[in-house]
C-alpha cells in the first residue's frame, strides 16, 4: 500500500516491483523476484514455464497487477502459482 499510495495509478508494473523489493529490504524480510515456476510433465521439467513476482520469506507468493481491477483469471493464475510452488498462502494485488 506504501508504494501505491506514493507513486499513484498508471506506472508500469515493473516499477512498482522495483519499490515492493526496497520495502521488503527496509523491512527486513528475505524475498526472491521473479522466480521460476517450472511445470513437470512426464518426467520433463518445462523451464520458466511461469514466473511469479515474488515468494517472500519462503512462504508467500506475492503477484502484482497494474490494471484498474482484478478478473477471475489473475485469482487462477495466483492459485496456479500456488500449486506449483507448493506455497499455501499468496497476496494478489494490484
Amino acid at each position: 500500500m506504501r508504494v501505491h499510495s506514493a507513486l499513484g495509478p498508471g506506472l508500469f508494473e515493473s516499477v512498482y516491483e522495483q519499490c515492493i523489493c526496497v520495502e521488503f529490504a527496509r523491512a527486513g524480510l528475505s524475498f526472491r523476484r521473479q522466480v521460476t515456476l517450472p511445470v513437470r510433465y512426464e518426467g520433463l521439467e518445462l523451464q520458466r514455464a511461469f514466473v511469479a513476482d515474488f515468494i517472500v520469506e519462503s512462504t508467500v507468493l506475492v503477484e502484482l497487477k497494474s490494471i484498474e481491477r482484478l478478473l477471475t483469471v489473475h485469482s487462477a493464475q495466483v492459485l496456479t502459482y500456488m500449486r506449483l510452488a507448493d506455497l499455501k498462502k499468496a497476496l494478489l494485488g494490484s
